[in-house]
């Protein structure tokens, strides 16, 4: 049996792949345990300056496989979805999509096909999210009387508005990729979004790495935060860069006009 999700790192650029692709990436209980595992090492992993996640097979993720939801709430596998860490606000069902935000880089979703219910809120969880003109998405929950509970609340409200958001709630309507642009829960439309998220990812590792990372902590905690709240972390945040080994050599590089030649994140 082939690994359900895949961690693959090439050039300092981790390719995570759902890879379940004759179930279109349905998330199976081995799937939300083995995301969160990938996650973890990618975390762990001070290297990896960039992540680029996709699906294989026709589609990036159609949801949560029902087929296998009873065996899922099964409490006597020791398996409790409801679950935290010590290290996350999130429940087990809500870090498979929330660890994205928290990974100290750069997450590039490359979607096509369906990215439908938890699929859609794993993607959302992302920094950028590329889309294929195929792509369909869906707050799909609605359609088993279900409530969005992969972390949309912390995601979706970052992207579009509250009315919209509602909307895609209540009734669960498929989007087309051009139409999740206008709304903003996507970034962009291309032809080939893994080969773009790929070249995208390529120039964000030639940046500092360390000025990549605190710059994701920046907008994560700052975005919703009151202004002296995030006037103070901006402060935080360049004391902890400047001056150190990879901006001094930012500086450099472009002074001697030369590509940069980084070290891994400090943290």
């Amino acid at each position: 049996m082939s690994e359900l999700v895949t961690l693959e790192v090439k050039d300092t650029i981790g390719f995570v792949k759902l890879n379940r692709p004759e179930k279109y990436n349905a998330l199976s209980i081995e799937m939300f345990q083995k995301i969160i595992e990938v996650g973890e090492t990618v975390m762990q992993d001070k290297s990896i300056r960039v992540v680029v996640l996709h699906g294989e097979g026709k589609g990036f993720c159609a949801g949560l496989d029902f087929a296998n939801f009873q065996r899922m709430a099964d409490k006597e596998r020791g398996v409790n979805l409801f679950e935290r860490a010590e290290n996350t606000p999130a429940n087990m069902a809500q870090q498979v999509a929330y660890i994205w935000k928290q990974v100290p880089v750069p997450v590039i979703a490359a979607l096509h096909g369906v990215a439908y219910g938890g699929g859609l809120q794993i993607s959302l969880g992302a920094d950028i999210r590329l889309a294929a003109p195929d792509t369909t998405m869906s707050v799909m929950e609605i359609k088993w009387g279900l409530v969005p509970d992969m972390s949309a609340t912390q995601t979706l409200c970052d992207l579009v508005r509250l009315d919209v958001a509602k909307e895609l709630l209540f009734t669960g309507r498929i989007v087309s990729a051009a139409e999740a642009a206008e709304l903003g829960l996507i970034t962009r439309v291309c032809e080939d979004p893994l080969a773009e998220a790929t070249k995208m990812a390529s120039e964000i590792v030639g940046k500092s790495p360390d000025a990549i990372s605190k710059g994701k902590q920046l907008l994560e905690e700052a975005w919703r935060a009151g202004a002296a709240s995030g006037l103070q972390l901006e402060e935080t945040l360049q004391r902890a860069v400047i001056g150190k080994a990879n901006q001094i050599e930012a500086v450099m590089a472009n002074f001697e006009k030369r590509p940069p030649v980084f070290a891994d994140r400090e943290s």
